[in-house]
């Protein structure tokens, strides 16, 4: 008979060895309670382009996903795509990070934000245990995201959404170049790409960002389209297909039983495509603004959370969020530390994912600038009752998103200035911190191929 004694020796020894036992049960246990992330990001998708939320459009899928989980009705992006992407994945505000609009994407030395000097919330979930992959557009950042630290990526670069050959003749594979064939559907080919990676990694917490194709133009035809569809019809095509496409995945993730396992995000990242605000209604109603506008239709986005047995389920909230929280959010679920020496913009929202109160945020912020220029910049600060922005311009937001009226309220334009005097966001530190990074990074890397500027 073996004695306690010596057993006490014999665990004690195999939890000193690096890579014990001990400590390889700890681990793989510590990984098994993180759950899986998956961000959906629909591209130019406003508030009256999902059924849920009183839009024009056919989303049974994506309406079930809120049915069963949580919808937020004031979540705010920033009006186009390249700085609300950049805001949500480095969780700082455009003003420091520099990224202020697409035009400053195409190269090292042209593209403020820099793997070297700024962290994104990929290199932070893999540092707490996380697989990751992105899935989809990349173009408005520079380099790839492969430079950026995913461990796996499909993604193309191109000015609007990528669909057929006739607008986008390659793709990228983990840094491998891929011809997309005149019969392949790239938005077909990285569901499948999803589908792969989630059933490699279905034993492991992955963090899977799909920026989506649909539905930014050019509006063509889908798989599923009638011949002679209209431009109507056809961007209609698209926000089915879409919706489809979202479908498919959820029934991949309970084939796997992962469900339970996996928190799902779906959002837009920014307003209705201009073109289109006019069937883009909300309860037979036009928004005031679409998308590259800084009106609430411009960056009031949808914003649904998906989680069985811990998001609950069917319930609406109307707390304010912007895209900087997505960053601490996916953190704190992960379990991963922030980045130090690094100001974040973002609050946390996972209490209210799991059905409790939290501590909403006050307001949020919203910037957009002139294409290329570093002085001709607008921004607001928006409460739930009121927004004032750059000009000092005090509008009532209580009928928002469909009217914004200008008024005088001096108690609440001073709580508002305060909040911006703060924040400091004008063309002064802006043109500061551009001027800086983009001086201190040249020659730091080789030149991103440039393409047609993005939308």
């Amino acid at each position: 008979m073996i004695r306690p004694a010596i057993l006490k020796i014999a665990a004690a020894i195999i939890m000193a060895v690096p890579g014990g036992l001990g400590v390889s049960t700890a681990n793989a246990a510590e990984k098994s309670t993180k759950p899986n992330i998956i961000f959906i990001l629909a591209d130019d998708l406003g508030l009256g382009n999902v059924g849920v939320y009183g839009g024009s459009f056919k989303t049974p899928n994506i309406d079930k996903l809120a049915g069963e989980g949580l919808r937020f009705s004031h979540c705010y992006s920033l009006p186009v795509c390249g700085p609300s992407r950049c805001l949500l994945m480095t969780g700082r505000y455009p003003f420091r990070t520099g990224l202020l609009d697409n035009s400053t994407w195409k190269t090292v030395e042209t593209c403020p934000v820099n793997p070297q000097r700024d962290v994104m919330i990929q290199s932070v979930m893999k540092q707490a245990g996380y697989v990751t992959a992105c899935v989809g557009k990349w173009g408005q950042i520079c380099l790839g995201p492969g430079e950026w630290g995913f461990d796996e990526y499909l993604s193309y670069n191109g000015w609007g959404g990528g669909y057929w050959r006739k607008q986008i003749k390659q793709y990228t594979v983990n840094g491998r170049k891929t011809e997309l064939l005149d019969d392949q559907y790239l938005p077909d080919i990285q569901h499948r790409f999803i589908t792969d990676f989630v059933t490699k990694h279905q034993a492991e917490p992955f963090f899977l960002y799909y920026p989506m194709t649909h539905p930014h133009e050019p509006f063509l035809p889908t798989p599923d389209s009638s011949p002679g569809a209209d431009t109507n019809r056809l961007y209609a095509d698209n926000i089915e297909y879409m919706d489809k496409l979202v479908g498919q995945l959820m029934a991949e993730l309970d084939r796997l039983h992962l469900r339970e396992k996996t928190l799902v995000i779906f959002a837009g990242d920014n307003g209705t495509d201009r073109k289109l605000a006019e069937i883009s209604t909300v309860n037979g109603r036009r928004l005031n603004g679409a998308k590259l506008t800084m009106d609430e239709g411009g960056s009031r986005v949808p914003l649904i959370a998906n989680w069985p047995g811990v998001v609950p389920a069917g319930k609406v909230r109307n707390d304010l969020i912007d895209f900087s929280d997505f960053f601490t959010t996916f953190a704190e679920l992960g379990g991963a530390k922030l980045p130090v020496g690094v100001k974040l913009d973002g609050r946390s929202f996972v209490p209210q994912l799991r059905g409790e109160n939290g501590t909403p945020r006050d307001w949020v912020f919203v910037q957009m600038n002139n294409r290329g220029s570093t002085t001709k910049a607008y921004w607001y600060v928006r409460n739930q009752g009121f927004k004032l922005n750059e000009q000092g311009e005090l509008f009532d937001m209580s009928e928002a998103p469909f009217v914004e009226k200008l008024v005088t309220n001096e108690p609440e334009r001073r709580k508002l200035q305060a909040i911006l005097d703060e924040l400091n966001p004008g063309p002064s530190s802006i043109k500061e911190r551009v001027t800086d990074l983009t001086a201190g990074r040249k020659g730091a890397a080789p030149k991103a191929k440039a393409s047609p500027e993005p939308q």
